[in-house]
């Protein structure tokens, strides 16, 4: 299982699509085989960045908000999905130096053993740990939060940040699940609903979702027809329907927090376009490769929304230069499907049905 550390773009049979840059527990597929093609699709996608919508919420970020405007994280407990690379890894080593307790849940335990040296290196008293999760497997995402559950005092932030991106051939879950849905949505979904009683231990619980600038993309929408793409399998339309599914879920999970008085901020965030070791050679030395940031650039909107005060619940944050791709953190646009309430009640049942996981209609007092 890969873990997508930031949205990027290329053309696939005539169409352009917003894709992600890997940080991949395997060896990573080469995604830019030609330059010409990055920079075709990167004029494309100027066109039709007016699918977007608006934002929802209200009150912009500091714009050049950074890791040395984050406040101490001394005393709480965070867990980050698929940290051992990327966007993952860059959130797990901002927060364990401001003094987090974090723990990275992702598949390969070496990567798991790599990721926290390097994370020593630079802070030797980081309190961070490895815990294995398959998320295309709700056996695995139950057995982990059963053993978090049952070690920690409270969960102070979920940020959900690992997936998967375009496998050329359907895949499924051992669940019988499209890959791309089980893992970037479905599974996350999962998670979060096991881990609710431990994040109401929290004095100000966050559940962080990542997203990608391809939910915004032209076309993107939810399949309930065919929500796992068994009739007509398209890669790029089901990764755009997972992070759009993603979106959806941070914003309903807000609603239905307040709603329930689960005493959540549920927030989503998308990191752009960052560049990552996983990038073939060929693309780095293109036009496209400079317009990417670093993945630590990539990861300031999911700190941001995970730790800064100012932080609103059912907020989306993002970088806010040409098409989102990178520049000053703000509020992220948020596309007209992703507003859809009744699309989101809908999906939210969908995913309960499909994952066996039950929210609870309210907190008992």
């Amino acid at each position: 299982m890969a873990n997508w550390t930031a949205s990027g773009i290329l053309s696939r049979r005539g169409r352009t699509t917003v894709v992600s840059t890997a940080t991949s527990d395997s060896k990573a597929r080469p995604m830019f085989s030609r330059s010409r093609t990055c920079l075709a699709a990167l004029a494309a996608l100027l066109l039709s960045a007016c699918a977007a919508g608006g934002s929802i919420a209200q009150g912009q970020p500091k714009p050049d908000w950074n890791l040395a405007d984050m406040p101490s994280q001394d005393g709480r407990i965070f867990l980050v999905t698929g940290g051992t690379s990327g966007i993952g890894y860059e959130s797990a080593k901002a927060l364990a130096a401001a003094g987090a307790q974090v723990v990275i849940a992702a598949r390969n335990p070496e990567r798991g053993e790599e990721a926290i040296a390097s994370i020593r290196q630079e802070t030797p008293d980081a309190r961070v740990q490895f815990e294995a999760l398959d998320l295309a497997d709700l056996a695995s995402v139950h057995a982990l939060a059963e053993r978090l559950n049952a070690a920690l005092p409270r969960l102070d932030g979920l940020i959900n940040n690992a997936g998967i991106m375009e496998p050329p051939d359907r895949g499924t879950s051992k669940d019988g699940f499209e890959m791309q849905f089980a893992v970037n949505h479905l599974g996350h979904f999962a998670l979060t609903a096991d881990l609710l009683p431990l994040l109401q231990k929290a004095d100000a619980p966050r559940v962080v979702t990542l997203s990608s600038i391809a939910a915004a993309r032209r076309g993107a929408a939810i399949n309930f027809p065919d929500l796992q793409f068994e009739q007509a399998y398209d890669p790029s339309a089901a990764y755009d329907q997972s992070k759009l599914a993603c979106l959806m879920f941070a914003l309903e999970l807000q609603r239905r927090s307040d709603a329930a008085g689960w005493g959540l901020k549920s927030i989503a965030s998308h990191p752009g376009l960052s560049r990552t070791n996983l990038l073939p050679s060929q693309g780095r030395s293109t036009l496209l490769w400079r317009f990417f940031q670093t993945a630590a650039q990539g990861a300031v909107p999911t700190l941001y929304a995970a730790t800064a005060q100012e932080a609103q619940g059912g907020a989306y944050y993002g970088p806010t230069g040409l098409m989102e791709a990178r520049g000053s953190l703000g509020l992220a646009r948020v596309p007209a499907a992703a507003t859809d309430a009744q699309a989101a009640a809908r999906l939210w049942a969908v995913s309960e049905q499909l994952s066996g996981t039950r929210y609870p209609s309210r907190i008992a007092d």
